[in-house]
């Protein structure tokens, strides 16, 4: 006794076809997929660069030091 597969075989072969016919890279295909994989990894990239920035002009300045 055989398991039905969970999608039919035709249309597989359909998405493959689609998918491996596209040129864009894999993680770019969904139309919401630019957020996730652009925009999010460059905010937190210029967050980083503000907040060392910040940290450097804090250090040169002497601004926030603690007083013992």
């Amino acid at each position: 006794m055989t398991e039905s597969p969970f999608v039919p075989r035709e249309k597989l072969f359909e998405k493959q076809r689609h998918f491996q016919s596209m040129h864009k890279h894999i993680h770019l295909k969904g139309p919401m997929d630019k957020i996730t994989s652009v925009a999010i990894p460059v905010a937190l990239a210029a967050t980083s660069i503000v907040l060392i920035a910040r940290g450097i002009y804090n250090m040169s300045h002497g601004i926030g030091k603690k007083e013992e």
